[in-house]
This record gives structure tokens, C-alpha cells and sequence, in this order.
């Protein structure tokens, strides 16, 4: 006899305001165990030093994690001037310094380099994967690898502080597969006078804000109880970057079976993305075409 699956059916979004210290897959199995829930997914990695928004998908909520993943996210972030280290952050070994500071307008004007479709390679120590091994564990071993650049969207790169000669706090906004620490890394190259990030926070992503965070020690507070669920937040939230349409009462089930069903849609073009709901329900995103919707995405709720 197959064996039953444990937890609950719970759906929807819990914006966390991740500490540092822990790592993202941490904080998503300690919300999974706090909510006793069967499933649950993150949209969009932080490193373990990181601090900020990571926006955790609970049950039906994890098919919308794409939509998030895409969407635009904001980091706040202090970069040390004047040391490279082999992590591209300050829990690397130094590996370059120089005595050279750039002035503030030296800086401004360099961060106009890094807006737009840019070319980015990753860091040494990442995630990527070379020959199916991840660069991090290659990085560990001492190995130095050619990472390939890849294409990055960033909305805007803008100086907010200069505390002191040492230290600059910017701004990005940008785009998926960002990495913050390249770069601080590239901006200390471009500076002449090397560069790694000191501290690094996700202000927002997609539509979640750091403000709206939970801590860690809330959600062990509340873990398991009645109260735990007021923390989560509408799973169509991750929907709002495309348009509703709604689903009448009798192609609601055909939507739920994966097949194309009659909608109400106003505004909508041939061909767009977008989601349908019935009664205030989530039932299923897909393409709109000659009045119906044609289902890629079906929440079972």
C-alpha cells in the first residue's frame, strides 16, 4: 500500500524577511514544517549572508513561482572599495587590493555601464553548473574556471551613500539570474580599484516588499498553530503582471482538466497570457484565443 502523503493543503505566498546566517532552502523547510504543509518552493535564491525578501510558495502557490522568478527585484547593497576576494564577498579571502578611490562622480558614471541588456558572468563560487557539477563545490577544491557571460536585464544601477572612501551603497534593479556580487566585482574593475559586496538586502521582488516580511522568529512563534495561517498572503498576488479574465460556471471544469474553456475578458489581446478565476478563485492561466482560454497552468484548489 502506497504510503500517504503528510501535510496539509495550504495555499499562498509568505514574504519572510530572511536573516543572515541561513540558507534559502532552510528558511523554505522551516515555513513547510511551521505550516505543516505538503509543498512549498522559494522564488529566487539569497545567499546565505543576504538579508531580505525571499518569498516562500506554499501548496498551489509553488506553480506560480515562475512568475515571480521573472519579474523585477530590487537589492540595496554595500560595496567595500579597494578588495577583490575570491567569493566576490566579504566571506571570501582577499585576493587584490589597491589604494585607489574613485570619487563620487568617477562612480556615477561608471554605474551607467551596467544598465540595460548587459553581459554578466557569474561568480567563481555560484550555483552554475559545469559538466553537471556546481561551480561552488569546483571553486572550493581551488579550481578556476571560465564561467560564460549571460544576458541580464537591469532596469537601473543607482548610488545612494557614500559613507565613506572605502564604501559605496547602491541600488540595482534588475532582471532573473542577477548576481549582485558580479557586480560589485565588475564596478571595482571598471573603477580600477577592485570591489566585493559587504552586505547585500532585497528590498522587493515582483510584488513583494521587505516591509511586508516575517521574521523567522514570528513564524516559529506562531509554527503549527491556528494563528499561522493569517501570516500568508493571496497566491494571485504572483498573477497581477498579467490580465484576469473571468470563468463562467460551466467551463470551470473544463479549464481544471487542461482543456481550453469560455471566458469573460475584457481588454485582452489574441494571443496574451493571462489568468482566469471563478468566484475569486484561481482556476488556471494560459493564452486567450477567440473567446477562451487555453490552459498551461491548472490550480487545484
Amino acid at each position: 500500500m502506497a504510503r500517504r502523503r503528510k501535510g496539509r493543503d495550504i495555499h499562498g505566498w509568505l514574504v519572510v524577511d530572511k536573516p543572515a546566517g541561513i540558507t534559502s532552502n532552510a528558511v523554505v523547510n522551516k515555513v513547510k514544517w511551521a505550516f505543516e504543509a505538503k509543498k512549498a518552493g522559494h522564488a529566487g535564491t539569497l545567499d546565505p549572508e543576504a538579508t531580505g525578501v525571499l518569498a516562500v510558495a506554499l501548496g498551489e502557490a509553488t506553480k506560480t513561482v515562475p512568475f515571480v522568478t521573472d519579474a523585477l527585484k530590487a537589492y540595496e547593497f554595500t560595496v567595500r572599495l579597494g578588495q577583490a576576494t575570491n567569493t566576490d564577498d566579504a566571506e571570501g579571502e582577499v585576493i587584490a587590493q589597491s589604494d585607489a578611490r574613485p570619487t563620487d562622480d568617477k562612480i556615477k558614471d561608471a554605474l551607467n555601464d551596467f544598465v540595460g541588456d548587459i553581459q554578466q558572468v557569474p561568480p567563481q563560487f555560484s550555483a552554475v553548473k559545469i559538466d553537471g557539477e556546481r561551480a561552488y563545490k569546483r571553486a572550493r577544491d581551488g579550481e578556476e574556471m571560465e564561467l560564460a557571460a549571460r544576458p541580464l536585464w537591469v532596469e537601473s544601477l543607482v548610488m545612494l551613500d557614500r559613507p565613506d572612501a572605502d564604501h559605496v551603497v547602491l541600488e540595482l534593479v534588475c532582471g532573473k539570474g542577477g548576481y549582485v556580487r558580479s557586480v560589485a566585482r565588475d564596478l571595482g574593475k571598471v573603477l580600477g580599484c577592485h570591489g566585493h559586496v559587504l552586505r547585500l538586502r532585497r528590498v522587493w521582488s515582483g510584488p513583494f516588499n521587505a516591509e511586508d516580511g516575517v521574521t523567522m522568529d514570528r513564524i516559529q512563534e506562531l509554527a503549527r498553530s491556528e494563528e499561522i495561517d493569517s501570516l500568508l498572503l493571496p497566491m494571485d498576488l504572483a498573477l497581477e503582471c498579467m490580465p484576469e479574465v473571468k470563468a463562467t460556471d460551466e467551463s470551470v471544469v473544463r479549464l481544471k482538466n487542461g482543456n481550453p474553456g469560455m471566458v469573460i475578458a475584457q481588454g485582452v489581446e489574441y494571443g496574451e497570457e493571462c489568468w482566469a478565476s471563478h468566484n475569486g478563485v484561481p482556476v488556471a492561466v494560459g493564452h486567450f484565443k477567440a473567446g477562451e482560454l487555453h490552459p498551461n497552468r491548472v490550480f487545484v484548489l
